[in-house]
């Protein structure tokens, strides 16, 4: 193993915001937006969760590059119930989203005395503790929890990950004294701290990590590392441009079994049309016990032909129409 750990080196706050202001008004974000987003990114840092501040910005700026962030998000609340609300994000920057349910969160709690708020199209936001402390201005506890959006960790005395290291965050007041802040991961250390230390070269320590196929300890931060293979960096850039266009994105895998409604969803159809087919033959399942599971494979051959009939169905009309020339789609007849 050859680690070196490097030396740090102190750099102005207001760099750094500048920097973080710089990148995100480069990538098509509002200069009010990327002042809210800087902040929010180095407070992690100041607060010593240095493993989710600037050092994520580059992953922030190739997401917005991407399509994949969207850099002018339509951020709207709605209220629920008197005291609980969610949050549409629109895909926006992840700073900005949580930041506005938090907000949203104080102004029902001065209502109702509590508040609870989800997000739904949130991305990244960074360190949770920086939410959790934002009702602290108002004198109020904050809570922040998350879900990991892959599976990281094992359970105990096992080596498959099968848990996200799912964040959780709490923030009490404390009248005069400081306030206290917990900010943890549900595993014993952060997925974005093991990031960090692999950027600066820095080694784990040995009840960080284990190897997914030996359950040994992993402490050289550049260990145990899977190259992706070809086919699936293609399969990644061709869904970027898929997202940056606006298109939605399936991802599935080739032996995934789907519910009736799962189909469903896929086809944009209702569940009662996908168990006519079923029933009829035209999209084949297998019996689950009582239920029906259908290969994702087969939804996507049955989409395949449903889309390309409906295709040559509309050429067929419109070469019908341009024959005639009194009829044109979508008008009556002149």
């Amino acid at each position: 193993m050859n680690v070196q750990a490097t030396k740090g080196v102190r750099i102005p706050t207001k760099a750094v915001t500048g920097l973080i202001v710089d990148a995100m008004i480069k990538v098509a974000a509002p200069k009010g937006d990327a002042a809210r987003i800087a902040e929010l990114m180095l407070e992690a840092d100041l607060v010593g969760a240095d493993a989710h501040g600037v050092f994520r910005l580059p992953q922030y700026v190739q997401r917005l590059k991407l399509g994949s962030t969207n850099p002018r998000p339509n951020i709207t609340v709605e209220r629920s119930a008197p005291a609980t609300a969610l949050v549409d994000g629109d895909n926006g920057m992840g700073h900005l989203v949580v930041a506005r349910a938090a907000e949203t969160a104080v102004e029902l709690a001065r209502e109702c005395g509590v508040a609870w708020v989800g997000c739904r199209m949130s991305g990244h936001a960074g360190a949770a503790g920086v939410y959790a402390a934002l009702p602290l201005k108002a004198d109020m506890v904050g809570i922040y929890s998350a879900v990991a959006n892959a599976n990281h960790m094992p359970l105990a005395g096992g080596a498959e990950p099968l848990l996200g290291t799912n964040p959780l965050a709490i923030a009490i007041p404390a009248g005069e004294e400081p306030p206290i802040v917990l900010d943890i991961a549900t595993s014993i250390v952060s997925y974005g701290t093991i990031k960090n230390h692999r950027l600066q070269n820095k080694p784990l320590r040995n009840d960080w990590m284990i190897g997914p196929k030996t359950g040994a300890a992993v402490v050289d931060p550049s260990g145990d590392r899977f190259d992706l293979p070809e086919a699936l960096t293609d399969i990644i850039a061709r869904a970027a441009m898929l997202l940056a266009e606006g298109r939605k994105v399936s991802v599935f895998a080739e032996d995934e079994m789907l519910t009736t409604q799962q189909a469903a969803e896929r086809l944009n159809v209702s569940r009662q049309y996908v168990v006519r087919l079923v029933d009829r033959g035209d999209l084949p399942s297998i019996k689950v016990g009582t239920h029906r599971r259908i290969a994702a494979t087969e939804v996507a051959s049955f989409k395949r032909l449903r889309d390309a009939k409906r295709d040559a169905a509309l050429d067929r009309l419109a070469a019908m129409s341009e024959e005639f020339g009194a009829y044109s789609l979508g008008t009556t007849r002149s």
